[in-house]
């Protein structure tokens, strides 16, 4: 009995340390979390060393789980918002003011990164020597491309996560339910309904990606190690340099400038998405994070976020471009291939056509490669080297360039909205504070 006294206190105490814990905890803003895991990792991963790759499970979890709620996300939200949208005009002006804006922001990418690869001269004694010459698939045929955007089966593009795929047919169901009237009014709540369900759960995701977050940055470190990143050191502050001013410059100027609205709150409104995405390296997995922060942090509406978002996870591919137009200089230094003004704009509007088909997905700018090299004069092998050479660190760099893809997805969506009168100021403005 008198055991059974003393230890009663003792579990009630602990038991309340254990909720203020978890109450401090959840009471720290999500990103402040994400930034406390990225140190912490990399802390883990230079003293652990490649045995951080035995917590790799963890990461993969993470990533599995955001990948598993990207389909049903998009499906939902785009054909939900359509349904919103009531007059199919508004489908029409939002959609040609965002392919718009994604071609002029990839155009600006590929600038940024030819102009900061011709000054910092990063493929100048590159030194292939130790590289495993790696070959990518062939480019896929651009007729073939525009056929695959229409499923001959739904479903199995559902199955396959063939964004562009989903993403065409979420389109004509939203467009069916407008135009079927009062009628359909029970598909479009349960639409709407499925959304939100959807954005619930992405919440409950996301209180798990510090640790997730924790695992794959631990990873990253220990496997590659600083060493062994010297050898492409300025390749790597080649794509830092371009990263942070496609970033911080061109997409807080498009938010500024075109937007009419602060930057400040902006950036801080999408710090969650902006570590997702370093940290998974993949604008697909960072889709569901990024709807959530631009209609609960930027005020975008749901009709307008989850048209404009979905589209530029797969065609938004700023980082991509910047990085693939800086490889296709680093290839010319270091194989000594002479470009003029006439090569440069070649890169320039192959590099522009090729990012829209990257796959949203680690190491996806790789694939595109051969397309532009083949472009200047740089064969097979030469390609296949330089891909040998990037790949053990290729991680590294894509955390980098897929910050870009983002934060232009979040700009180019606060700034359509804007247009479109679809943002709700007050709630960007919060942001703030």
């Amino acid at each position: 009995m008198t055991g059974t006294i003393i230890d009663q206190p003792d579990a009630e105490r602990r038991a309340g340390l254990f909720r203020r814990g978890l109450s401090a905890w959840f009471g720290i803003a999500l990103w402040k979390r994400i930034l406390f895991a990225l140190v912490l990792g990399t802390i883990a991963g230079l003293a652990w060393g490649e045995g951080a790759g035995q917590i790799k499970w963890i990461g993969d979890i993470f990533v599995r789980l955001i990948r598993m709620l990207v389909v049903p996300l998009v499906f939902l939200t785009i054909a939900s918002g359509v349904a919103e949208l009531a007059d199919p005009r508004r489908l029409g002006s939002i959609g040609i003011k965002t392919i718009g804006m994604y071609v002029f922001t990839t155009i600006l990418a590929v600038t940024v990164g030819l102009v900061a690869a011709t000054l910092i001269q990063p493929g100048a004694g590159a030194d292939f020597q130790n590289a495993v010459p790696r070959a990518v698939a062939a480019p896929k045929d651009t007729g073939q491309m525009f056929m695959d955007i229409v499923p001959m089966n739904p479903f199995q593009a559902m199955a396959n996560g063939d964004t562009l795929a989903v993403i065409f047919f979420a389109l004509l169901i939203g467009a069916g339910v407008v135009a079927a009237g009062e009628v359909a009014d029970p598909v479009r709540r349960l639409l709407a309904g499925g959304s939100q369900v959807m954005l619930k759960i992405v919440g409950f995701v996301m209180e798990v990606a510090p640790f997730g977050v924790f695992a794959l940055i631990a990873v990253v470190v220990g496997a590659n190690g600083p060493e062994t990143f010297v050898s492409i050191l300025k390749l790597a502050l080649c794509v830092l340099a371009g990263a942070m001013f496609q970033t911080f410059i061109v997409h807080g100027g498009v938010v500024r400038l075109l937007a009419w609205l602060p930057v400040a709150p902006f950036f801080r409104g999408i710090a969650d998405a902006i570590m997702v995405g370093f940290s998974t390296s993949s604008s697909s997995a960072t889709l569901p994070v990024a709807i959530r922060v631009a209609e609960n942090n930027l005020g975008v509406s749901h009709p307008v976020a989850s048209t404009v978002l979905p589209l530029g996870a797969t065609i938004g591919m700023d980082g991509a471009a910047m990085y693939v137009a800086m490889l296709s200089l680093f290839a010319a230094q270091a194989f000594g291939v002479p470009l003029d003004l006439a090569d440069y704009l070649v890169i320039a509007a192959t590099t522009t056509i090729v990012a829209m088909g990257v796959a949203p997905v680690p190491s996806g700018s790789l694939f595109v490669l051969a397309a532009v090299f083949a472009a200047i004069g740089i064969g097979p092998e030469q390609t296949a080297i330089v891909v040998g050479f990037i790949l053990p660190f290729d991680r590294i760099l894509d955390m980098m360039r897929t910050v870009p893809n983002v934060t232009a997805d979040l700009a180019i969506a606060t700034t359509v909205a804007r247009w479109e009168k679809e943002l709700d100021v007050e709630t960007y403005q919060r942001t703030a504070g």
